[in-house]
Parts: structure tokens; C-alpha cells; sequence
């Protein structure tokens, strides 16, 4: 039976534009994370990887909204990890959770007085600031042609957005974006009640002003991506603990032991808005009618069905639920390049 899962994920405008079929370059792609609150940031990661490595994407700049100094360094030893440490990081300043993240501290573990996961990033402050980052990474592509996938806060974009001409062009941010970017894709919102409840989802209440400017601002197509649809699709504990044995030491299941040990099903919110970014045309998702999306004072997310709206979102079917999870498991435990036969091993 086709039973509907409750697992928006929303889209908005230009439908035509956000999906070529004949078009099968790699997606330009630029990760907007909060990276250090929750391991499925470290997941979705992974998963970009992959798709790089199977020429599915290209991965521009990473820009950060969670603001502690080893966020960067983490993200910068993942990148070496997978054989892209020369990949950009952006920060931002002021943000909204400076805490002490549980796994970041991978950043700084040795092992024999040598780091366990290489990288040369020592600390944010040696970082550029996310918005500078961005304005430099968009001025340099063609026109119409970035994906941006933000699965943390909105602080950075909607200071991009808000953002003045500069030495990387001449353009305002506002300018920049509508010119450069063909897709915004978001991990924010609920558009589901939650137990029977309105949720409102934590990407969205810790930086409201931000969300609030993002969403009514933002010149182009956009995704929100529910949370309700990582409640349906989650990771399963026995990847976790079977699936990344091919080196000693893996950033992906040691960031996920210490931020909460399994045996637990992590939900997917940030894994599934990746997926579905590269992976548009792939089936995993069917897509609801246009609409409008609006953020409330108090961080709730409102979707407004409308025929020329900007927003549209995700439902998946049971059957899609199982074949989603599946596909994530296995772009998140591909082991990357230097892995592959004939490439060596470093074990």
C-alpha cells in the first residue's frame, strides 16, 4: 500500500530552472552549516563527499553558523580526511551558539603526539568571515549556476543578503545572489504538527530575525526541508557501527559516538536536504503544490498553498523512506578516493 509518510520538505519557484535534464554537469554546491550541534551536519557532509567523488557535485565553500573555534578546524579535518582540504571555510562572527560542541574535539586529538585526522586550519579566527567567503565564492561562478544547501541558522545568508558591494563584486548582496545562485535549500522549519503539536524546529527559533529576513528577502527558488522528514528517514545504528571499518580512525562514526553513543536511530534532517539537492530527479521525494512559506514572531514555520508561489515541498511514500535511508547509508560510508582500488591504503 502507497501510504503517505508525514515528511515535507519545501521547495519554492522557477520550477523549470531548478532541474535540467540535460544538463549533468556536477552541481556547484556551497554547505551553510552549523556544524558542532548535531553529528547529522558530519553525515551530511559525508554524503557530499560522495557525490564529489562520484562527479555529482562540486563542494565550493563550507560557511558556518555555529560560532566556537573549533567548528572550522572539525570541518577542515573532515575535508583532508576525504582528501579535500584545500576546500574554503567561512565563520561567523556573533553568532547565536558558542558553546563547547560534544564531537569537535576530534579536531584536536593526537594519537602518538601526531593528529589523529590532519588538517591545517588551527582555529576560527584563522577563518575568513562566512559573508566575505560567500560574496567571493558566488562572484567566481557562472551565472545561475550555485546550489546552496544551509542546514544550520539563517544568520549568514540573510547577512549576505543584506550585504553591500566590495572588492569581490560590485554587486549588493541581494544582486549577487539572485544573479549567481539558481537554488536555495533549506534545513529549517516544521510543516507537520509533531505528536500531534506545532513544532518549532531549533535551525528556525535560535535566529528568528534571520530567518524571518531570509525567507521574505531571498531573490530565488528555495527548500525548506521539514523536520519532520529526518524523523521518517533515519540513520541506522548498525552503519554506525559496521560500515566505516576500513580505516583505524573515521571522523563520521567517532563524531557520532560522542555526541550520543549508539545503539539510536539518528534522524536525517541534514543528509536527506543534501540528497535531494544534488539528487533532485532521483525519485526520493514527490513534490506537494506551489505555495508560500512564512516565519512567525515566535519561530513558526507557515506554509501557504498559492499557484504562483515560491514554495513548494517534499512528501515521501513509505517505499521512498526505505530506499532514501538506503541510499544514504551507502553514499555516507563510501570511503573516499584514496580508498579505491589501485589508490593505496593509509591503515
Amino acid at each position: 500500500m502507497n501510504r503517505f509518510v508525514l515528511v515535507p520538505f519545501v521547495v519554492c519557484t522557477l520550477w523549470g530552472s531548478m532541474v535540467n535534464a540535460a544538463d549533468r554537469s556536477p552541481v556547484k554546491l556551497i554547505f551553510d552549516t552549523d556544524i558542532g550541534n548535531d553529528v547529522d551536519d558530519v553525515l551530511a557532509l559525508g554524503v557530499i563527499h560522495a557525490l564529489q567523488s562520484r562527479g555529482e557535485c562540486e563542494l565550493l565553500a563550507v560557511t558556518i553558523t555555529k560560532d566556537h573555534d573549533q567548528c572550522a578546524p572539525f570541518t577542515d579535518a573532515v575535508n583532508t580526511f576525504y582528501g579535500r582540504g584545500e576546500i574554503p571555510i567561512g565563520v561567523v562572527r556573533d553568532g547565536v551558539t558558542p558553546e563547547q560542541s560534544r564531537f569537535t574535539v576530534l579536531a584536536d586529538q593526537h594519537d602518538d603526539g601526531k593528529p589523529r585526522y590532519p588538517h591545517d586550519l588551527r582555529s576560527g579566527s584563522e577563518a575568513p568571515e562566512a559573508v566575505d567567503l560567500l560574496r567571493r565564492t558566488l562572484a567566481a561562478q557562472r551565472d545561475g549556476s550555485v546550489v546552496i544547501v544551509q542546514v544550520g541558522f539563517s544568520t549568514n545568508l540573510a547577512r549576505l543578503i543584506a550585504s553591500p558591494a566590495d572588492e569581490a563584486s560590485e554587486l549588493p548582496g541581494l544582486e549577487l545572489v539572485k544573479r549567481k545562485v539558481r537554488l536555495l535549500s533549506l534545513m529549517a522549519g516544521a510543516f507537520e504538527p509533531i505528536n500531534g503539536a506545532t513544532h518549532l524546529e531549533y535551525n528556525v527559533v535560535k535566529d528568528i530575525p534571520a530567518a524571518q529576513q531570509l525567507v521574505a528577502g531571498w531573490p530565488t527558488p528555495m527548500i525548506f526541508s521539514g523536520f519532520e522528514i529526518g524523523l521518517a528517514i533515519t540513520y541506522p545504528a548498525h552503519s554506525i557501527e559496521n560500515d566505516y571499518g576500513y580505516v583505524a580512525h573515521h571522523p563520521i562514526p567517532e563524531a557520532y559516538w560522542l555526541y550520543e553513543p549508539p545503539p539510536h536511530n539518528r534522524p536525517t534532517w541534514d543528509l536527506t536536504n543534501v540528497l535531494h539537492s544534488v539528487r533532485p530527479d532521483h525519485g526520493y521525494f514527490e513534490l506537494s503544490p506551489s505555495g508560500e512559506v512564512r516565519v512567525a514572531d515566535n519561530g513558526e514555520t507557515v506554509f501557504t498553498p498559492s499557484a504562483d508561489g515560491r514554495c513548494r515541498y517534499l512528501i515521501a511514500t513509505s517505499e521512498q523512506v526505505i530506499r532514501t535511508r538506503e541510499a544514504l547509508v551507502q553514499l555516507s560510508s563510501q570511503p573516499p578516493d584514496r580508498f579505491a582500488p589501485g589508490a593505496g591504503s593509509n591503515r
